[in-house]
């Protein structure tokens, strides 16, 4: 199966399979059911266990890492696209983390966040440069933060905004805002309402999946064990996202949004 493009090529059955496989990552499942399957509890029934005041507190610590990971995260890496990621050592230190946020459990969560969250921005990025980014470029240091945006959908989502492209409509202007203001002034956010908009909008997105973890690590017997092997889903959903949105850009860029839009409509979950 094939398809014309903005661009007068036709995808080949090879990117066909990839943006297949994209699809299929970037749709299903979310992490509230791998959570659920792996604790054995709907992951609604967890949230209700959460402190009284959590929401204000989570709000906050998500926030939190996201700063921190957009700062630490992206800049020390070599800038070679093409280059395979290393999402295995990327799993292991998010796995020692969730093991101390297991261990101490949702008073830890505001130490152990930001680590995990700066370990997973660098493998997205990794993913990134994996799939031909150039990770010195703003708009794939924006792109890596919409990876925290994508998958988050729950219960609460509005159904027409919780698939995929709808979600980059969402995040459109102000990715493209943000992006202009990069240009020219770089990456600092004490003056620019524009960074500050576009990372409050990955937050809010973000801090479906964190109360989703933060409820699984607040059970009482879930322990470092436990704690490990959720961060380790987490990671690894991350990940998941990554591949597939990273996947779709590098097809954008070789056939066009549209039509690479258009065919992932057509393409089977």
């Amino acid at each position: 199966m094939t398809i014309s493009s903005s661009k007068s090529q036709l995808i080949s059955p090879e990117h066909l399979q990839e943006l297949q496989r994209a699809k299929a990552l970037l749709e299903n499942p979310s992490l509230a059911a791998k959570i659920t399957d792996y604790v054995g509890t709907p992951i609604e029934l967890l949230i209700d266990k959460l402190p009284s005041n959590w929401n204000q507190k989570l709000g906050g610590v998500t926030h939190l890492a996201l700063d921190k990971a957009a700062d630490a995260a992206l800049y020390t890496m070599k800038d070679i696209p093409g280059e395979s990621s290393s999402n295995i050592w990327h799993k292991v230190g998010a796995a020692t983390s969730g093991a101390v946020g297991g261990f101490f459990g949702f008073a830890a969560l505001s130490v152990e966040l930001p680590i995990s969250t700066t370990l997973m921005l660098r493998s997205i990025a990794d993913i990134a440069r994996e799939q031909g980014e150039h990770i010195s470029n703003h708009g794939t240091k924006l792109a890596c933060l919409q990876v925290f945006a994508l998958g988050g959908n729950s219960k609460e989502d509005d159904g027409a905004e919780s698939g995929y492209f709808a979600i980059r409509g969402m995040l459109a202007q102000a990715t493209v805002e943000a992006a202009e203001h990069i240009a020219k002034h770089g990456m600092a956010k004490e003056a620019a309402p524009v960074i500050v908009k576009f990372m409050t909008i990955i937050a809010e997105r973000f801090g479906i999946q964190i109360t989703q973890k933060a409820a699984a690590q607040a059970i009482p017997a879930i322990g470092a064990i436990g704690g490990a092997a959720i961060n380790t889903l987490f990671i690894d959903h991350f990940q998941d996202m990554a591949k597939g949105h990273f996947i779709v850009r590098k097809l954008e860029r070789k056939y066009g949004e549209n039509a690479i839009r258009q065919q992932y409509k057509l393409l089977p979950k």
